[in-house]
Parts: C-alpha cells; sequence; structure tokens
C-alpha cells in the first residue's frame, strides 16, 4: 500500500535515469506507464481503518493522470472496499505534472523547447547528456544547433576557431559552448569529431595538445618502446630514421611488423599541420588509414602538407581481396574526391562514395597481407 507521495519519489528519481527519460521521451511505445499503489490487508483494514481511509482519500484527491480502482472484499466488512491499485500515467507531460517538482518542470519545459528546434538526430544525446545544456538557456542551445549544421571537414582551413566567419557568432561563442558543439557535430559526422578532436575536424589549430602515439618498429632507434608526443613537438622534431610510417588509427599498433630504419607514428586523425614542418622534408614519409572516404581525406590533408608522401594498403586491390569485411561508412566525408589524391586512388574514392559498403576498417585487413606490405618497405 504506496502513498502518492512514495511514487512522486519514484517518479522523480526516474527522471534523472538517462534511460529512463530517454526511453519515456524518444517512444511512444513505453506509454501508457502504470505504478502499483498496492491494496490494504485485511489486518491492516480491521486494525488501522482511519490510516486505510485516509490513504483512500489522499489517492482520491489526486488530478493528474488515471487512478484505477477495484472493489475489495475483506470478511470483517460487510460491503466491498473500493481502493486504489494503479496509478496511470498517459504522456510524459503527465509525469511531469505527477512529479510536481519546479526545477523538474523547468527543466522538462527547457528540453521541449530545445528539441522542438533540433534535428531529430541530435535528440538521444540532448535528452540522455542534460549537462550538455543544463546551465546554458534554450536560446543559447538553439544558437549552437544552428552552428552546427553549417560546420563541416577543414573548414577552418588553418584559422583559429575565433576566428571563422559567416556563421552568425561571437569570436567567444566555440569557446562558450565548445563541448556541446564538440558532442553534437560527433553525432553528425557518427564519431570522426571524438576520434581527432574539434580542432583538428575542422581544420583549426589545436588550442589544447594533441598526443600521437610514437613506435619504433626496430631496435636501436629510440631508448624506448613507445612514447607519446604532442603534434606541436612532432612539428620541428627531427626524429631519428628515414621512413616515417603514419596510421590513421592507433589500435593498429599491434599490426605492426618490425622494419628497418622505420618509425611510426599512429592516432593523428585529421590532425596532420605539424607534417608540414621542415624536419620532414627529408624523410621517406608512408601513410596507411582507413580505406573509407574519411580516410582518404587524411591522406589528402598529409599529402598537402608533404607532395611525395605515398600510401600502403590503400587501393582498390587491397579493398578487392578484404571486401567481406567492408562495412556501411553512415557519414562520407564530402561527395566528390579530395585533391591530393592519384587518379587510382581518386576511382576509389568514387567507388566509395557510391558503395553501400564503402568501409573497410585498417584492424579488418588481412594479416599476412599487412605484414608483406609493410615488411617490404
Amino acid at each position: 500500500m504506496l502513498s502518492p507521495e512514495t511514487l512522486i519519489v519514484k517518479l522523480s528519481k526516474q527522471w534523472h535515469q538517462a534511460d529512463i527519460r530517454e526511453a519515456r521521451l524518444l517512444s511512444s511505445s513505453g506509454w501508457p506507464i502504470e505504478l502499483n499503489i498496492g491494496k490494504p490487508t485485511a489486518q491492516m483494514a480491521v486494525k488501522n481503518t482511519a490510516k486505510v481511509r485516509h490513504h483512500i482519500e489522499r489517492w482520491r484527491s489526486i488530478q493528474v493522470g488515471e487512478v484505477i480502482s477495484t472493489e475489495v472484499k475483506y470478511r470483517d466488512f460487510s460491503e466491498p472496499v473500493v481502493v486504489p491499485v494503479f496509478w496511470r500515467l498517459r504522456q510524459p507531460s503527465e509525469w511531469i505534472s505527477a512529479i510536481n517538482d519546479p526545477e523538474i518542470t523547468a527543466e522538462f519545459q527547457k528540453l521541449s523547447h530545445i528539441i522542438s528546434a533540433a534535428d531529430p538526430e541530435y535528440h538521444r544525446i540532448l535528452i540522455r547528456q542534460r549537462a550538455l545544456w543544463l546551465n546554458k538557456t534554450a536560446k543559447e542551445v538553439t544558437a549552437v544547433l544552428q552552428l552546427v549544421d553549417k560546420l563541416s571537414p577543414g573548414m577552418a582551413s588553418g584559422r583559429p576557431l575565433r576566428l571563422l566567419s559567416g556563421l552568425g557568432v561571437d569570436t567567444k561563442f566555440f569557446e562558450r559552448h565548445f563541448t556541446l558543439i564538440e558532442k553534437l557535430l560527433d553525432v553528425r559526422y557518427t564519431g570522426a569529431v571524438a576520434e581527432v578532436g574539434l580542432q583538428a575536424f575542422l581544420g583549426a589549430p589545436p588550442e589544447k595538445d594533441h598526443w600521437l602515439l610514437v613506435k619504433p618498429l626496430s631496435s636501436g632507434i629510440l631508448p624506448f618502446k613507445r612514447i607519446r608526443l604532442t603534434s606541436k613537438e612532432l612539428e620541428t622534431l627531427d626524429l631519428p630514421a628515414h621512413r616515417i610510417l603514419l596510421v590513421e588509427n592507433e589500435q593498429c599498433e599491434h599490426l605492426l611488423p618490425d622494419i628497418h630504419d622505420c618509425i611510426a607514428i599512429l592516432g593523428a586523425g585529421l590532425d596532420l599541420g605539424w607534417l608540414a614542418g621542415d624536419a620532414w622534408q627529408s624523410k621517406k614519409l608512408l601513410y596507411w588509414g582507413d580505406i573509407d572516404t574519411w580516410g582518404l581525406l587524411m591522406l589528402s590533408r598529409a599529402r598537402e602538407a608533404q607532395p611525395g608522401l605515398r600510401s600502403i594498403l590503400m587501393n582498390p586491390a587491397v579493398y578487392d581481396s578484404n571486401k567481406d569485411h567492408a562495412v556501411s561508412e553512415p557519414v562520407k566525408a564530402q561527395d566528390s574526391s579530395p585533391p591530393n589524391l592519384t587518379t587510382e586512388e581518386k576511382v576509389l574514392y568514387e567507388r566509395l562514395v557510391n558503395s553501400d559498403k564503402g568501409r573497410l576498417e585498417q584492424e579488418f585487413i588481412s594479416e599476412d597481407l599487412i605484414k608483406d606490405a609493410l615488411s617490404g618497405l
């Protein structure tokens, strides 16, 4: 036998649970919800008649949703007693009205306003991650949503984010809303932003250090097996190897064989501006990335900095021999092939753009093929 106050506390706690909040605000299939009130026992009805009567009257006074009652026959009573058994709420607004908490009501109203202005692809993250917008006004969040729709990979072209023009925001806007912009853009581009960071994705110089993994592929080159260096340090650092292998994904570290006089740099993603430094002019540069539109875009960026850079394992033959592991690429980098690709790479790009399975990740290429290609450098 639960009181309205007990169930209101339960409903309030549910608002703060992301899974429940998402299920109830994103889908109509979860409605209505019914909360079990419970029936007074026969012993309670006899020994605590006043308490049971107050319980029934308290539920009769509830004006939100629908209180479902039923007749219960108790042995010591001549007539059945009508008691509440379920509290039915039919939609999110009734859930919030039932809680009747000013703070939660204000949150719900703000979220409703934000959601009404947002593309459906952003609804889930906005509902689940309240901290992204809780301390912002609905107007500010709406402005961020409008900005995100204008952003595209590399559009900063080396300029700081605060200097981007024609976007309808002031110079401090990115700084004030950095995390929200990054999270929303990451949803739009299916995780590509989180891999490299907002600045690198947009082609702006990093305002914070981006750490890359540096791994010698033969003994005696460096006094350690691996180390992390910032892209800023790499811009001027002359590594003691003639061959440098750039690897898009850090997770591929375990696939790299021993290669004489070679150092691998892993995990740069789109943060490739450091390659333009003079220290790299005399190196033999090799690039290995995913066979998808993003991988080829990164190859283009790397070759923009160093035109002599050569790609490894990024050609139609590798794709065809491993196509059973290819999957759909949810978001393409761009519709047409980027500059700085070879004729073969441009043809591959156009093929991937128009393919239902246009993404072959590095990790799924045959290990024997990887070993043969890299060991022969």
